[in-house]
């Protein structure tokens, strides 16, 4: 496991991700995909992945009503 931030990485183990969690750091597997981000981010992930999937969403909406529209 690796703990991310920044510009810093270390390789961590199951039981100090908690700690670095708390301090900051997300935590990734060690192929750098992210297993669990930090609870002190300025945005929390959980709004970041919803509007996120709502913006895909939308994207979605637009480009099928683009296709319906008679063209002149």
């Amino acid at each position: 496991m690796k703990a991310v931030k920044d510009n810093k990485v270390y390789t961590i183990d199951k039981t100090s991700a908690k700690a670095y969690l708390a301090q900051g750091y997300d935590i990734a597997d060690d192929n750098f995909n992210v297993i669990e981000h930090s609870p002190l981010a300025t945005v929390p992930y959980s709004e970041y992945a919803k509007v996120k999937t709502e913006l895909g969403k939308v994207k979605a909406e637009l480009e099928e009503l683009k296709t319906k529209q008679p063209k002149k």
